[in-house]
């Protein structure tokens, strides 16, 4: 984990990775967990048996639980010693350019975008790459925006 001790220590590094995540084990029982909660039943992530012959060869992660994945990946990758809390603000782009195997091993990497100064704190752009290991391309790309208070 990357530790910085103020929020403006950040601005200094528009442009650049300032962390990188640990290892989450998407496993068919984290699968079926996110089906139930979103009433996603569909059976390329939830019937093993019929995914087996679809288009994957097997079950694959719902797109939106890898987008869920990724405040679990910011809190391994870096934290601001000066930031009391951040709040999701929102997303500006997410495509998810590969899919997520039953088994695969995922994790965040951040680049910061832009930084700016809010009202008791800095709102921060950030491009969130999540990778699965052994993968050449990430399985999902987000600009995540992100309020952090002092």
């Amino acid at each position: 984990m990357r530790k910085f001790e103020r929020l403006l220590d950040l601005a200094e590094l528009r442009g650049q990775e300032i962390g990188c995540s640990e290892w989450i084990l998407v496993d068919q029982a984290r699968i079926q967990r996110f089906a139930d909660a979103s009433d996603d039943q569909q059976w390329i992530h939830t019937d093993p048996l019929r995914a087996a012959a679809g288009p994957f060869g097997g079950c694959i992660a719902h797109g939106f639980l890898t987008l869920s994945l990724i405040p679990r990946f910011f809190e391994t990758a870096f934290r601001v010693s000066e930031s009391r809390m951040g709040l999701n603000y929102g997303l500006n782009r997410v495509r998810f350019p590969a899919p997520v195997p039953v088994g695969s091993l995922l994790r965040g990497r951040f680049k910061l975008l832009d930084c700016e100064p809010i009202e008791g704190g800095m709102q921060l752009n950030i491009e969130v790459s999540v990778e699965r290991e052994g993968a050449v391309k990430p399985v999902c790309v987000a600009e995540a925006l992100v309020r952090h208070y002092r």
